[in-house]
């Protein structure tokens, strides 16, 4: 899953029961979503110790994060239209639950294969949330709260780089890698009991089928849309994946400076966001280009200025601040296309963000297994500045489509 953005649903016709406690439900979905994007995005802190493992390149090690992508792509939209009259709590519960078999599977992984089917187990539940997860919030808690209650449950998206990964590398430093993903498993079983003690029944109360999202998909506003966000992700996942090899390589850092400029890169996406957030309504062509261009400029001058742990830092900074406005932007522009079907905007994004998270890890892994990860952070760069145009040329198009 994207970091750092919110998804959004349609208001329900029946005015939705909550239950007392709903701040308990709240705080156990934070928790569940905290797990979800941790556990996605952990092996890019632990790439190389993962390879060292069982032997294989940094490239091979990467399609950790291109197997979930895909399936996930597959799965927003599949899973959307399979359970739309299903109970939201029970299909929570359930993707928790299969979260936790995937991050025990991880720890105990007897070869690389078995970490690959707990990978590719992540992609259907990272796709299977998103698809259901964007009207849970407003349902836990009374009308006056369901703001903050949304902007709670998903700062978990960027608390996931900020502490999720450096803590997961910090543990397997100390621990081995398998411990992080252990400590995973042991945090959702956590957040799946918390749901089961605190989750009212919550049947659909909107639909999305085959139509609607058919409707989109022929929108020039949701083309476009669909066009700068996977790019935009190429380019990032493309070389982000591999930041932690060149890191090692490039910068000659140790695991203890890697964690330190996790930790910063993470913070600053944090920031990122919440900047965005606040602009993008108003101004969602500029502050997206802005993002590209500044997510470019980082990566490009990473292997020319990245050769020292302060170089690195600020690069890293600048590139989370850019990155952190990514996911924001683009629902904005998705909801903004197609404000008639949020829902659908919601699935349509989280396909085009794993299909772009997905490959871009997959073209990093094949460049850096025949080149060095310098080579990625500027072919990412090249594919950001073309995400770039695209926003810059297209931008005026992404207008609402015509209700269907």
């Amino acid at each position: 899953m994207p970091t750092g953005t919110t998804l959004r649903s349609a208001p329900p016709t029946p005015k939705p029961r909550t239950r007392e406690g709903g701040t308990l439900a709240v705080l156990a979905v934070t928790t569940g979503v905290f797990s979800i994007v941790t556990t996605e995005i952990l092996p890019i802190g632990l790439l190389t110790p993962i390879g060292a493992t069982f032997r294989i390149s940094d490239g091979t090690a990467g399609l950790m994060m291109t197997l979930p992508g895909i399936v996930a792509a597959v799965a927003a939209p599949v899973v959307t239209v399979a359970t739309r009259r299903a109970d939201r709590r029970t299909m929570l519960c359930a993707l928790l639950a299969v979260l936790a078999l995937a991050d025990l599977l991880s720890a105990l992984a007897p070869g690389y294969w078995a970490v690959l089917a707990a990978r590719v187990a992540l992609g259907l539940v990272i796709g299977a949330f998103w698809s259901i997860g964007s009207g849970l919030a407003p349902r836990l808690v009374p009308e006056h709260r369901r703001a903050r209650a949304n902007t709670l449950i998903f700062s978990a998206v960027p608390l996931g780089s900020v502490l999720g990964v450096p803590a997961g590398v910090y543990l397997g430093s100390l621990a081995g890698w398998r411990a992080a993903f252990l400590a995973m498993a042991v945090l959702t079983l956590l957040a799946l009991a918390a749901l089961l003690r605190s989750l009212p029944p919550l049947p659909p109360l909107t639909a999305t089928g085959p139509g609607v999202l058919r409707g989109l998909l022929a929108g020039r506003g949701t083309r476009t849309g669909i066009a700068a966000t996977f790019l935009i992700v190429v380019a990032h996942f493309g070389s982000y994946t591999y930041v932690t090899p060149f890191l090692a390589d490039t910068t000659h850092a140790g695991t203890g400076l890697i964690t330190a400029l996790l930790l910063v890169y993470g913070a600053a996406g944090l920031l990122g966001n919440v900047l965005a957030g606040g602009r993008a309504a108003g101004a969602l062509r500029p502050v997206f280009g802005a993002a590209a261009v500044l997510l470019a400029g980082a990566a490009l001058l990473l292997p020319l200025l990245g050769t020292s742990g302060p170089g690195a830092a600020v690069l890293l900074t600048l590139w989370g601040l850019a990155y952190g406005a990514v996911p924001v932007c683009s629902l904005s522009w998705f909801l903004a296309a197609a404000p008639h079907t949020p829902e659908g905007a919601g699935v349509v994004f989280t396909s085009a963000f794993q299909a772009g998270f997905s490959i871009g890890a997959l073209a990093g892994g094949l460049v850096v297994d025949h080149s060095s990860p310098a080579t990625v952070m500027l072919l990412g760069g090249a594919v950001a500045l073309l995400a770039a145009a695209t926003v810059g040329r297209y931008g005026h198009r992404a207008r609402p489509e015509p209700t269907p």
